[in-house]
């Protein structure tokens, strides 16, 4: 197998493994031995989920993620220095797509070496596809500011931005504070504002809904308490024609397998 950096994408949540990731990406991670990875436990989970008869205690394992001093990394890719090649596994998701591993990858073309990175579900891309915003600009924001006067200071700012530059804005929230933050931004946001949430993309759980804060607030609360989501707002300044010639509507969507 050509020696190079492997970006292997993971599932989100428990879904099947072969319901988001190709074959050919197990071929790729069966030839690898040293993985960098953002956690090694829920690596080997992941890697005994592509293949049983993966052999763990035959692997290396190079943890790196928040808690990572950036100054104890610089021999991480030795084995790849020496021609073997490497996998980079994030925690969910694609790596180095607001991730640790994003370190790793700078780190390698710094050494001029090889970067493949394999296909496999991005929540924020998908998030984007599934919104009805603008996929031709959208900016992923991370998180909020935790203060309560800092986050509805924030908020605002993105949704005047989203108007001014006719901009997709995306954000996270840890899990067990979606619904605040859900509250939050029905409070603060313009009533024709459209928010789109997308939650458990590819689980059982799957919700994905856009509708404009008016419209959100004659709803039931959404059912996103405690599952990982993604949150986007848009805001046009005047309406946006479609390649049809028609305006875009706020609307709900759901994933059809």
């Amino acid at each position: 197998m050509e020696p190079a950096l492997y970006l292997i994408p993971v599932t989100l949540g428990d879904t099947p493994y072969n319901q988001v990731l190709p074959s050919y990406n197990t071929e790729v991670i069966l030839g690898i031995k040293h993985f960098i990875v953002e956690n090694t436990k829920s690596a080997i989970r992941f890697l005994v989920k592509v293949d049983k008869s993966i052999k763990i205690d035959d692997l290396k394992f190079y943890e790196l993620n928040e808690h990572t001093d950036l100054k104890t990394i610089g021999g991480y890719l030795n084995p790849l220095l020496a021609g073997k090649p490497m996998g980079v596994i994030s925690e969910a998701g694609c790596p180095a797509v607001a991730d640790p591993g994003a370190a790793v990858v700078e780190m390698a073309h710094n050494k001029n070496l090889k970067v493949v990175p394999l296909v496999g579900p991005s929540s924020m891309i998908m998030a984007v596809m599934s919104s009805g915003f603008n996929g031709q600009s959208f900016a992923f924001n991370g998180y909020l500011p935790v203060k309560p006067g800092e986050r509805i200071k924030k908020i605002r700012d993105l949704e005047t931005r989203s108007a001014n530059e006719n901009q997709t804005e995306l954000f996270i929230e840890a899990p067990y504070r979606n619904l605040k933050m859900f509250a939050d931004l029905l409070s603060t946001l313009k009533p024709d504002t459209k928010v789109c949430v997308a939650c458990g993309i590819t689980c059982p759980e799957e919700y994905i809904h856009t509708h404009t804060v008016a419209q959100w607030k004659k709803l039931p609360e959404p059912p996103i308490q405690k599952i990982p989501a993604i949150f986007l707002i848009y805001r046009t300044k005047r309406p946006v024609k479609c390649h049809s010639g028609l305006d875009p509507e706020s609307h709900s969507t759901t994933r059809r397998s």
